[in-house]
């Protein structure tokens, strides 16, 4: 028996149709300054919204409590009352010395846990005394090689009181095995490991592109971890599905939740072909949303994005634990929101980000600072971004409430919008045979360059507004903001740094390790005991990513869109 709206009388429809009429008699004599209004993924939303736009909507089947199927009201009960969201930022720069003092004033700030920012020569899978790495070593991130590095980026960090987040994929399961292996030198448990690793390499096929194998080994490779963790580390996030680099890329809202739950549904079919029963490993996977600048696209995108989930996990993979059902997630305000012109504007920006986040229901958060399109932050920008969380959560009243625009016709009117055009996505993708076919096919590839160029497209034709960009452009010029620069000793003190590594380790053990994952590589042995060996015998990450390349290959991007 249907449950929705009981405005839907007789009476209301007159009542509308009355007012509809006095619209258009209105509109006669003052017409709407534009043709269209659309949200920023370009989605045409009405004038406003009754009972009649949501009248299906039934309470208990959309909406429910937080806490309860199908989550969309939030996945904890009492959510901010009970447990506030963790406060992130994204860091780091230069050598491991550079960021872990960045990490401790972080720590210090009242950030809860930490986000791990490596340098793109570790992103790819090279050291950084490759001709490769040249000029990019500590610019990006942190420059991790081996386990010294790892070692001091969290020397006097107890890694059993914090939670640690690393945003890192094809050399995934290296990093993960360095940060297991320095819990080991601490004597934290493996149980009281807490954190997540992005681990996420179907989307850099989408859209990062930071990838280094072919897509099924490098599948192999996620699964690898998949079950690693499954069986060792119960408290880790083993996949964090990445949202966010698609919605960089150019995706709209719909299609940054298609793709990303789409990657979702194949990592669960990974874990399920190793044998894993669902209900062990799929409370462990965490979703990672962009939040960009239409503020109740974003929230509606968070609240249809829990309800998909849960309803996929239940109904198509049959889970049976409700934490199987929740899509916790991280978000982190639009980077490509941010602008290099008038950058004062982006503390604003990022403040409405963080609020629709938080309104969306998030269960952690990264605000982007200021200065962020001109280089990495600095510690003033760093500490604001963090401080408009803080305020978020301690000013603004937003975390007194759970869902506090449920309910919303709008609101509701949009969340239903978005995770019907989201379906209809996975659908298609589902045609062609899941993601990895559709990857193949350059599916996903060709909707976000189509959606990115329309997008474009409107910011030229001023369709779409952006401040100080294509509107209120000032002629003055910005007032100067300080921004932070790179020690150029940086990239010699790191090639020193592993020089002396390779002079004091044990030759011979590293030499054994490294044939031991070729081996594994080879044959269809779990390659992660075999990475953890190599890390603690010192072997680099581009002598473990080469083993891998000369057994699986490097992958090229077919270009086809």
């Amino acid at each position: 028996m249907a449950r929705g709206p009981k405005d839907v009388t007789p009476e209301f429809t007159e009542e509308y149709a009355r007012w509809r009429r006095k619209l258009a008699e209105h509109e006669r004599k003052h017409p709407p300054n534009r043709k269209r209004f659309s949200t920023w993924s370009d989605m045409e939303v009405p004038l406003i919204c009754t009972p009649e736009e949501i009248k299906d909507f039934d309470y208990l089947r959309d909406l429910g409590f937080p806490g309860e199927f199908p989550y969309t009201r939030g996945v904890q009960t009492n959510m901010y009352r009970g447990k506030m969201w963790t406060m992130r930022q994204f860091s780091g720069f230069g050598t491991a010395e550079d960021t872990n003092a960045r990490y401790k004033m972080l720590l210090r700030g009242g950030q809860h846990g930490l986000s791990v920012a490596f340098h793109m020569p570790t992103l790819m899978g090279y050291d950084s005394d490759s001709p490769e790495s040249k000029g990019e070593v500590g610019k990006c991130g942190v420059a991790v090689d081996t386990l010294a590095d790892m070692e001091t980026l969290f020397d006097g960090i107890p890694l059993d009181e914090i939670t640690t987040s690393m945003t890192i994929n094809s050399p995934a399961p290296i990093l993960l095995a360095m940060y297991v292996a320095v819990a080991e030198k601490q004597g934290v448990p493996r149980e009281k490991i807490r954190g997540t690793l992005q681990n996420d390499i179907l989307k850099e096929y989408i859209a990062q592109k930071e990838w280094i194998y072919p897509p099924k080994p490098s599948m192999r490779l996620v699964a690898d971890t998949l079950e690693f963790c499954t069986k060792e580390l119960p408290n880790w996030n083993t996949i964090s599905i990445s949202g966010y680099h698609i919605r960089e890329a150019g995706a709209t809202a719909a299609q940054e939740l298609a793709f990303t739950i789409a990657d979702g549904i194949a990592y669960v079919q990974a874990g399920l072909e190793r044998g894993l029963d669902v209900d062990d490993f799929a409370p462990r996977l965490s979703y990672f949303w962009d939040v960009h600048s239409d503020f109740f696209e974003e929230v509606a995108k968070f609240r249809a994005g829990r309800r998909m989930w849960a309803r996929i996990m239940r109904d198509r993979f049959k889970a049976k634990s409700p934490r199987s059902w929740m899509l916790r997630t991280h978000a982190q305000t639009a980077g490509v929101s941010l602008t290099a012109q008038q950058p004062l504007n982006n503390i604003s920006r990022v403040t409405l980000q963080a609020l629709a986040a938080v309104l969306g229901g998030t269960n952690s958060l990264h605000t982007n600072s200021m200065d962020e399109t001109l280089a990495l932050p600095t510690e003033q920008a760093v500490m604001v971004a963090l401080r408009t969380q803080q305020i978020i959560a301690e000013e603004s009243g937003a975390a007194n409430v759970v869902d506090p625009l449920g309910g919303s016709y709008f609101v509701e009117w949009l969340t239903n919008k978005i995770e019907k055009e989201a379906c209809r996505y996975i659908h298609k993708i589902d045609e062609f045979g899941g993601m990895l076919a559709s990857i193949e096919k350059g599916f996903p590839q060709a909707e976000i360059a189509n959606a990115a160029y329309h997008f474009q497209r409107q910011i030229e034709t001023k369709q779409k507004v952006m401040v100080g960009v294509n509107k209120y452009e000032s002629k003055e010029k910005d007032l100067p903001i300080d921004v932070l620069c790179i020690d150029k000793t940086a990239e010699e003190r790191q090639k020193n740094r592993i020089a002396d590594v390779k002079r004091r380790r044990d030759s011979g053990r590293a030499g054994s390790a490294l044939a031991g994952l070729k081996k594994a590589a080879q044959g269809k042995e779990n390659m992660m005991p075999h990475i953890l060996e190599c890390v603690r015998s010192y072997c680099t990450v581009q002598e473990i990513c080469d083993v891998l390349r000369g057994v699986f290959g490097v992958y090229r991007d077919p270009g086809m869109y």
